[in-house]
């Protein structure tokens, strides 16, 4: 008995050592896999359709979807919760791959662009943009990647009774590891490796949660259908109506995807067309599985708690997992959402970093740069990138908080007009793509303001619970960005003209070599 206890109290640490001594060993077997630029950023553009896959599902859900976004939206939603990863899968990943990645793929080769602002440089003929796209991306790609070490912490912190500053350092070097000796190859890897992990991860917590007694499989859905949590979110409620804001989700985590740099970026380095047909079933699968699991394990909470337990929505789904799984299933599920995590942590990093490496030093400050400095400034500031966003996570500054809740709609706001126009449309110039990023900075500074000081306020109008008041509207502010974005790429490409651009010939160009 006392060897038994002892061994499922060590199970959800053995799991973690072992998952840690797994991304080593990538690390090190991957380091001779980037010595150049190309194999570091975009693994030679030769990824199969497997670990693209992979790598764009691992990237697109971290630790905020367990433990933050399950949770709340769940116990607001109930079973509706669900529609959020459905809409990840079909729009987020499958009309996603099929819209946007054979055009990226080509688009990018045929202009030699690597990154998001070089894409924007090359195909709107102004290097201004590169730059200008780069400060944005740097500018809240940290306080995302802060906010994901942060909410680790605090999970392994409860679960390991670590304090979570060790946590996150230790979470902080091990990325750091694997992504500056593999890069890109090495990410995709250990994308391919903890996407597994998540798949069976996500099976295993289901079938045990509905095999709680508190659920006791169909009873417990029925209750939560009865008591007015089903599959149609409930109405009323202006802004804050469940269903509204389930719409508002759907659009903001689905459509958002298609303008954020560490997404788009896994169609750059794609290395065929059969390889796309292959990653768009395979991460539309993939999508359906995670999000739909964690969407529905947060709609149990209602079952598993009368009241919302003290601290709030985030320990929803880890106090529920404590009470209904084994320890040895729980380490699992830690080393799930570290899995989904780790990933979006290295894509941020890499995203990040190039902004300053390749767009702002190779593309300003020092243009005859060999591709070997340019290598290893990459890799250094991906290191850079790691420890200032681990400085905020362990200094919790308000600020970043702030810039964190609005980055998701704001990155996607400023870039979905100019990415996907540019593919597609002959039209579209440099004004547009400077005019969508310029509007969508000033209308979430308005709209924040302006939520701000129209919600009620219970300590008094003050300019900290006015900004505070604001930001909770993040996810329409973001859908709001997105919205404006292509609309005001494409007039302002039609009122101000630029015959410095061949806008047709880039379309025409790419369009002949997706026919082939």
């Amino acid at each position: 008995m006392l060897i038994s206890a002892v061994s499922e109290k060590l199970a959800p640490s053995l799991i973690l050592v072992a998952y840690i001594l797994m991304m080593i060993v990538i690390a090190i077997v991957c380091r001779k896999k980037s010595r150049s630029l190309n194999d570091f950023f975009l693994a030679g553009r030769g990824l199969g359709g497997w670990m693209t896959a992979f790598a764009y599902g691992t990237t697109y859900f971290s630790s905020v979807i367990f433990v933050g976004y399950a949770g709340k939206f769940g116990w607001t939603m109930g079973l509706g919760a669900v529609w959020i990863g459905i809409g990840n899968a079909l729009i987020g990943a499958l009309l996603a791959w099929k819209v946007l990645a054979k055009r990226t793929r080509l688009m990018t080769h045929n202009l030699g662009a690597s990154t998001m602002p070089e894409f924007f440089a090359t195909r709107y003929n102004d290097k201004g943009l590169k730059l200008f796209s780069a400060i944005i991306i740097f500018t809240f790609l940290i306080p995302y990647s802060a906010s994901v070490y942060q909410g680790l912490g605090y999970l392994f912190e409860m679960v390991f009774g670590i304090d979570s500053i060790w946590c996150i350092l230790i979470m902080a070097a091990l990325t750091a590891l694997y992504l500056f000796f593999g890069g890109y190859f090495a990410t995709a890897l250990s994308d391919f490796v903890q996407g597994i992990i998540m798949l069976i991860g996500v099976v295993v917590m289901v079938f045990l949660l509905l095999k709680a007694p508190e659920v006791n499989w169909g009873e417990g859905l029925s209750k939560l259908w009865t008591d007015g949590f089903g599959l149609v979110p409930a109405t009323g409620g202006g802004l804050d109506s469940p269903l509204f804001n389930c719409i508002i989700l759907v659009l903001l985590t689905s459509f958002g995807v298609w303008g954020l740099p560490q997404s788009v970026h896994k169609f750059y380095a794609v290395k065929s067309n059969k390889s796309i047909t292959q990653a768009m079933v395979v991460s539309t699968v993939f999508c359906l599985v995670i999000g739909f699991g964690a969407y529905f394990t947060g709609s149990l909470g209602h079952l598993f708690f009368g009241e919302l337990p003290e601290g709030g929505f985030d320990l929803i789904v880890p106090q529920m997992l404590q009470k209904a799984l084994p320890s040895a299933v729980l380490g699992l599920i830690v080393v799930l959402v570290l899995s989904a995590s780790m990933s979006t942590l290295a894509s941020l990093s890499l995203s990040g970093a190039s902004s300053v490496a390749v767009d702002a030093y190779k593309g300003f400050i020092k243009k005859d740069a060999s591709d070997k400095q340019v290598n290893w400034m990459l890799r250094g500031f991906c290191l850079f990138f790691v420890v200032v966003s681990v400085l905020l996570a362990v200094f919790k500054i308000t600020a970043i908080v702030t810039l964190m809740s609005l980055s998701w709609g704001v990155l996607a706001g400023c870039f979905i007009g100019p990415y996907v126009l540019g593919l597609y449309s002959k039209k579209v110039n440099k004004y547009g793509a400077y005019a969508s990023m310029i509007a969508c900075l000033v209308i979430t500074f308005v709209l924040v303001i302006v939520f701000g000081v129209t919600e009620p306020k219970v300590n008094g109008l003050t300019f900290g619970n006015m900004i505070s008041d604001g930001v909770k509207r993040a996810p329409l502010i973001g859908v709001i960005c997105m919205a404006v974005s292509p609309i005001v790429t494409y007039v302002t490409s039609l009122i101000f003209k630029d015959k410095n651009l061949d806008g047709e010939q880039i379309i025409e160009q790419t369009k002949t070599s997706v026919l082939e």
